[in-house]
């Protein structure tokens, strides 16, 4: 496991181990990941609400599953800006950094003020095991989790991610569906209610502010309905 420290001053996630960049293998694109690549290479995004945050969500398809791995009891927006703001203390968004780093060392940069999360610490955790289970099982790769398969093979694979349940799994099957071109089939069935044409019921629905403001209306409107 690599040593890391912080720089105090710039809040940076620096390697001490000077041997130089993690290798990596290309195993090419299956037809699934390339067509996600592409649409993540044209895509704009608004689910941080910030331009930065947004442009790598839309281009880097591990900062995008790490933002809905941390959209739990926060605003969507701060949940969606954490890769920015970790790529921008470690110098990068690199899963095998992540996954390699002392545990203690990570969950400092988590919790550096502004703390990506509201629970810094245990959020840490998730998001190191997430890594960890990406380099295991898909060589570091996201996209190979939907590259193939029907809509429920991929919820399937989802589901299994460390910190994704059931929820959590359908709306970012909806959310690759509806907004990033990846389309299995079936997908819309797999995703449930998420995968719905034209509704407003997660941020695989949010676009602009406006579909933000309608999706939050409607789950206050959800919300107030279940206390009936």
């Amino acid at each position: 496991m690599r040593a890391f420290f912080i720089d105090e001053r710039r809040a940076d996630f620096v390697r001490t181990d000077m041997s130089g960049r993690t290798s990596r293998r290309d195993h090419g694109a299956p037809p699934l990941a390339g067509r996600a690549r592409i649409a993540a290479m044209t895509r704009t995004v608004c689910l941080a609400q910030n331009p930065d945050a947004d442009a790598l969500l839309a281009s880097d398809m591990f900062a995008l599953l790490t933002g809905m791995l941390l959209d739990q009891q926060i605003p969507m927006e701060k949940a969606f800006s954490g890769p920015k703001v970790l790529a921008d203390r470690m110098g990068g968004l690199d899963v095998r950094r992540i996954a390699e780093a002392d545990p203690e060392a990570f969950a400092a940069v988590m919790a550096t003020p502004p703390a990506v999360h509201r629970f810094p610490g245990s959020m840490a955790k998730r998001v190191q095991a997430l890594s960890q289970f990406v380099v295991e099982n898909y060589d570091g790769d996201v996209t190979r989790i939907w590259a193939d398969g029907d809509g429920a093979a991929v919820f399937k694979r989802l589901k299994a991610l460390p910190g994704f349940g059931d929820q959590k799994a359908k709306i970012f099957l909806a959310l690759l569906g509806k907004q990033f071109g990846v389309e299995p089939r079936g997908w819309r069935e797999a995703a449930g209610h998420y995968g719905d044409e034209g509704s407003r019921r997660s941020v695989a629905d949010v676009r602009d502010q406006q579909s933000l403001l309608e999706v939050r209306d409607f789950k206050k409107a959800a919300k107030a309905a279940a206390k009936k």
